[in-house]
Parts: C-alpha cells; structure tokens; sequence
C-alpha cells in the first residue's frame, strides 16, 4: 500500500486518538487520508475548541462571550453547605480523584481567613469573616506567573483571560507550581483514575506525572453554561465579564467592598471576595 514505517507508527498514533467514533484504520489508508487525519484536532482540542488558535471546530452560538472572565464570592451568602456544594460539584463533573494526604489534588477548596490573606490580617475585623472557611481556586490572573514559567506551553492564557492547561503538553517539570504564589496547581504522583468515585465520561480523566487546576469550566463556557460551582452556590458565586461595566459582576463590585489574593504580587487577580 506504499504506507513506510514511519507513517505507519503516525497512523497508529492517530487511530488511538480517534478512538472513539473516528475513522477507522482502514480508511485512513486511502491516498491523501493520513496527511487529512493528521490536521484533525486532538481529543483536547475538541472538548476545548477555541484553544491555541482552534477557532473552526466545533463552533457553537450559544458560547458565552466575554473579553475578560472573573469570578465574585460574597462571603456574606457563601454558607458552609454551599461551599460543599461547590466543591462536590467540581470535582465531580471534572474528575477530580479524591486521593488522601499530602498528594491530594485541589480545583477548589476552603481554607480560613488567615491563610488565604496572610498579608491582610486585621485584629478588628468581624469575627464571622475571620473564622470563615473562603473557598479558594485559581485566580486566573491578567499576568500569570504559571504561563510564563512554562517551557512547552501546557498551561496557557486565553485571550478571555482564562488560564487553561493542556495535559498532553505537559511534562511534569511543575515550573508552573513553582511560579503560582496561591498554591491553585496539583500534580499528580501516582495514577488519579482509582481514586475517582464515580467517573464523569464526558469529561477526560487526567494520567500521572501531569499538573491540573481549575479552568473556569472552560468546557461550559463553551456550550453557554456557567462554571458548576457558580450555578451551584445560590448566588455566592458570581461569574461573569470584569470588563462589562453593566455585568452583575461589575455591579457587585461598584457597591460592595471587595479583596484580593496577595494582590501585592501584581499578578492581578480576577477573584473577588466581598466581605
């Protein structure tokens, strides 16, 4: 069939990734099939679709718009069953292992005042702000330390301000953890998937040796829908666009007194606590 070893291997490759609903092997075979299947996007590429310049797959109208994402948590409304919520929500639909000890992977978590604004602590402040448990994630920051610190490019800024991470770019040097001041990034020392409860198939499970964190659910956003932990929380967490004066977002943080994570570090970032 004229297929060397070298594209053999390539169309191996190609057929594993194609795995599900793809063309067949076979098929591939055909003049000028190999060259087209190569073009294909990843599998990545296709639950993310606007990635890396991926602009022409998998279009969908209903995306949500917004030239700069940013989340507001009113910890006025942020009750303990609802940080619950949140949390048993995200990890979830995003198959988040639940793996004890030191090597426990985080997309969001609780963690008290103190510590989640070391810098900012006030011996005057209402008690039932100091002993809150504030639920913290990535912060999704306008200059991003983790994307600068990368060296192939697996964790990336969006244009909307998003900072995602493409596990199959990422060989676990964990720069990006080294560079993250707020602790929002897991690696994962050993294979996650039998520590999943329950597996969500329409989300990909993650391998050892790979960072992972919170991605806004970009896989949401990009169907219309709000990140599971806004839509969970009752009105504690408020998602929307930092540069929309007009956005709820926006109008919560013109009434409302609002702090930052080590906003010092000029990382400047894009979560917001009311408090």
């Amino acid at each position: 069939m004229g297929v060397d070893r070298r594209k053999f291997l390539k169309l191996a490759g190609v057929s594993a990734a194609l795995g599900l609903g793809g063309a067949t092997g076979f098929q591939l075979l055909r003049p000028g099939a190999l060259d087209a299947a190569e073009r294909m996007p990843t599998p990545y590429q296709m639950i993310f679709p606007k990635e890396q310049g991926n602009t022409d797959v998998m279009p969908n109208p209903k995306r949500l718009k917004g030239r700069r994402w940013g989340m507001v948590i009113d910890m006025r409304k942020l009750t303990p069953a609802k940080a619950r919520a949140a949390i048993e929500a995200c990890d979830y639909y995003h198959n988040v292992p639940q793996i004890p000890g030191k090597q426990n992977i985080k997309w969001i978590w609780t963690a008290p005042y103190i510590n989640v604004f070391p810098e900012t602590e006030n011996p005057w402040a209402d008690p039932e702000i100091k002993n809150a448990q504030f639920i913290v994630m990535c912060n999704h920051c306008n200059n991003p330390p983790c994307v600068r610190v990368c060296p192939t490019k697996a964790t990336f800024q969006r244009e909307d301000g998003i900072v995602m991470m493409d596990m199959h770019r990422c060989i676990g040097c964990r720069f990006c953890m080294a560079g993250c001041p707020y602790g929002s990034r897991s690696f994962n020392f050993r294979d996650p998937r039998p520590f999943i409860k329950k597996e969500y198939l329409d989300y990909p499970t993650r391998s050892k040796g790979v960072v992972e964190k919170c991605t806004f659910c970009a896989e949401r956003l990009a169907v219309g829908k709000l990140p599971y932990c806004a839509e969970v929380s009752g009105g504690a967490m408020v998602f929307g666009d930092v540069d929309d004066a007009g956005s709820e977002l926006r109008q919560l943080l013109r009434k409302r007194y609002s702090i930052r994570r080590k906003p010092n570090l000029g990382t400047d970032p894009q979560v917001f606590y009311l408090v």
